[in-house]
């Protein structure tokens, strides 16, 4: 295997990546391997994985779905 050493991480960085880590349950080295592996070999979802992703991504915003929020926002201008 080979080492990696990174150098003038910012300050903001390290600490997203060290509380990445602690919320995983892992290093910070391991963390970012993970990332890296996550983000540098992406796979392909089958068509069947991405329709079940798709569907459990809705499930989860119509749970979370208030129309009267929606209408106080734009209200408010932030819509």
């Amino acid at each position: 295997m080979s080492t990696l050493t990174l150098k003038d991480v910012p300050d903001d960085l390290h600490k997203r990546l060290k509380e990445r880590a602690e919320r995983h349950r892992r290093s910070m080295n391991s963390e970012a391997i993970r990332i890296l592996e996550q983000v540098l070999s992406p796979s392909r979802l089958s068509a069947e994985e991405a329709i079940s992703r798709s569907k459990a991504l809705t499930e989860r915003i119509d749970a979370n779905f208030d129309p009267e929020i929606i209408e106080n926002k734009k209200r408010e201008g932030l819509l």
